[in-house]
């Protein structure tokens, strides 16, 4: 008896919950805590900048898959070559049997991207492989073993990778972690400086880079500095361009392989294929992914040729490199952007974004700092005005209430006080406007400000 009159209550109960919230339970009973929940949105298709969740509900996508989506949720071009392709033959394994949308991918890659007068690249599923195999090649390239990454770095999950980022909560319990891994602060002004003037900062950081090689590691042992020009899980912290410069002169004195990881700030999010296109720098090498196969798993590493061909056969890859349906989507994915322009519609949706964040913080002393590059764009919260005192729980309750009125966001950050903006590129500016709305009033509603 009591048995039956449990299962009725819970069935009563079941029957008052909505779709996406019978969504979320299933996930939790079957689905390891561990795989992180940063949204509770749910999705049954999505197209453009647009999702629809289990219960028919539209939202308004400024996450991106986590960057992932600038060409759109499932662009025509790249559905129609995925099922082309799949109807051909949806893997072979690159290694045993050579493909054409394999070096096809490879060509276009390299055309947009040249490190250089002679390019080669390599293709593997995922930013984390991406990193992995750069740093592989690194070391075979200079017989060194050492890698200099940076404070708020996010690089992937996989051993290196993880080693590779910062965020101590991504990292618990997970080690021990590579050896040979040593970190520098990011050169992020607004946290770290002092009431110097950029310039000055800058030349303090650079002197800090210089002292490295005397009281953290030997130069001569360095295979490898990795950076995101832009980082993103760091807060959207953009590198000072004089940095970049100072960084590239270092690695050239001690025969050091500069790695720029561009998997989140790549494929229009900065106005370029890549963010190194705005700096002038060439890197040595460098990653991608996610906006490269609108949401296919495909990343890629490229390099300058001796560099790549440092690495002996065998040494880099792996079963699923460059899987031929993947390899289909992101050539449509190119020739997708190519043809709508993406990269100038990343600088007009970033300076429409600015525009109205910029003016948001004038009306609440609780955003610390605007910043970002083209469509890649955050804000951050502080206490009393000061960037030591981040403000986690306010930046929650903002990304909660946009939520709660169809707004997807992330927030972003060591101690997620930042909300960063990923929205799809091709997002009408109508459409654009609309969430940039509904974060303004939660943003003001939140601060304690009249709108």
């Amino acid at each position: 008896m009591i048995k039956e009159f449990l299962n009725k209550i819970s069935s009563k109960d079941n029957k008052s919950k909505t779709a996406s919230e019978k969504m979320l339970e299933r996930r939790k009973a079957v689905v390891a805590n561990g795989v992180g929940v940063f949204n509770t949105a749910t999705v049954t298709s999505a197209k453009g900048a647009t999702i629809t969740d289990a219960d028919g509900k539209e939202l308004i996508d400024f996450a991106g898959g986590i960057g992932v989506v600038n060409a759109g949720h499932c662009p025509e071009p790249v559905v129609k070559a995925i099922q082309e392709q799949a109807a051909k033959y949806i893997h072979t394994s690159f290694n045993v049997v050579t493909y054409e949308p394999y070096m096809e991918l490879c060509e276009k890659l390299i055309g947009i991207l040249p490190h250089g007068s002679a390019t080669k690249a390599m293709l593997v599923s995922t930013g984390a492989e991406a990193v992995e195999n750069a740093i592989k090649i690194a070391r075979q390239a200079t017989k060194r073993q050492a890698v200099l990454c940076f404070t708020g770095a996010f690089h992937g999950r996989t051993m290196m990778a993880m080693t590779l980022t910062s965020k101590i909560d991504y990292k618990l319990n997970c080690g021990p972690f590579a050896p040979e891994v040593y970190r520098l602060p990011y050169p992020n002004y607004y946290r770290y400086s002092r009431g110097e003037d950029r310039e000055a900062f800058v030349d303090l950081e650079l002197k800090r880079l210089r002292e490295s090689a005397r009281n953290v590691v030997d130069p001569r042992n360095i295979a490898a500095v990795i950076i995101e020009l832009v980082q993103g899980e760091g807060g959207i912290n953009v590198a000072p361009q004089k940095y970049v410069e100072g960084l590239r002169k270092f690695c050239d004195e001690h025969g050091i392989m500069l790695i720029f990881d561009e998997v989140q700030s790549g494929f229009g999010r900065t106005g370029k294929w890549a963010s190194w296109q705005q700096y002038g720098v060439t890197p040595d090498i460098s990653t991608y992914a996610k906006s490269l196969g609108s949401g296919m798993p495909i990343a890629a590493v490229l390099g300058k040729t001796e560099v790549m061909d440092a690495a002996a056969p065998g040494t880099i890859g792996g079963t699923y490199i460059g899987n031929p349906v993947c390899c289909a989507a992101a050539l449509a994915t190119i020739e997708y952007m190519k043809e709508i322009d993406l990269n100038k519609r990343g600088v007009e949706v970033g300076n429409i974004t600015r525009g109205r964040l910029e003016k948001l913080q004038t009306q609440c002393p609780q955003i610390g700092d605007v910043r970002g590059m083209g469509a890649m764009m955050a804000l951050e919260f502080v206490k009393d005005g000061d960037p030591r005192q981040p403000d986690g729980e306010l930046c929650s309750r903002i990304v909660k209430g946009c939520a709660e009125r169809g707004l997807v966001l992330l927030s972003a950050g060591t101690f997620k006080n930042i909300i960063r903006i990923l929205s799809p590129l091709v997002i009408p500016d109508e459409q654009l406007n609309q969430g940039l709305d509904i974060l303004e009033e939660e943003v003001l509603t939140a601060c304690g400000v009249e709108a």
